[in-house]
């Protein structure tokens, strides 16, 4: 066999393999979804959303003053916000941190509140940001990405992607909890 006709093939599994192992490294948390954010150490940029459909109150970087939150942008249309769902919901139940849902770029306006309907509303409010005035605000390259803010409005920690239990017990918990302990000066 000549070699002309072995190396493209060779060079096809080398770089299925290679691929294989960067999903599998996202997958895991080691990848593109520990994206640094600029703003970890700074205050909640300024901003107020309205309201989703439904609700009678949207809110803004001034309703996270004084305790410890965590931000969190989704969108009915995502696929990995319907994977984290379940256990956002779960969070809210054992009452461990208020959760504000920025609901980004729905398709109608009723998307995101007929979405939280079905499958469980998670939030303590919601703002409906249609055309990405808070998502660009936040650095947000996709959703679910959230953040975890203490009580001085300051962002500590940033999460991309899913939160799973691992992720909540291993990344968020810890430092909600380290948080929480700090005294506001």
């Amino acid at each position: 066999m000549r070699v002309v006709y072995v190396l493209p093939l060779v060079m096809i599994l080398l770089l299925g393999v290679f691929s294989i192992l960067q999903l599998e490294k996202v997958g895991s948390g080691g990848g593109v979804d520990k994206l640094p954010s600029v703003l970890i150490d700074r205050p909640v940029p300024d901003f107020d959303l309205p309201p989703i459909q439904g609700r009678d109150q949207g809110w803004g970087s001034k309703d996270l003053l004084g305790q410890v939150t965590l931000v969190n942008i989704f969108g009915s249309w995502c696929v990995a916000c319907q994977q984290e769902h379940p256990y956002l919901v779960t969070i809210k139940s054992r009452d461990l941190v208020k959760i504000y849902g920025i609901d980004w770029r729905e398709k109608t306006p009723e998307a995101g509140p007929a979405w939280l309907k079905r499958y469980g509303d998670p939030y303590h409010r919601v703002g409906d940001d249609p055309k990405s005035h808070a998502a660009i605000a936040f650095g947000v390259t996709g959703a679910p990405e959230s953040f975890i803010v203490d009580k001085k409005g300051v962002i500590r920690h940033k999460h991309t992607g899913p939160i799973t239990p691992e992720v909540w017990a291993k990344e968020l918990w810890p430092v909600i909890q380290q948080l929480k302990k700090e005294k506001v000066e």
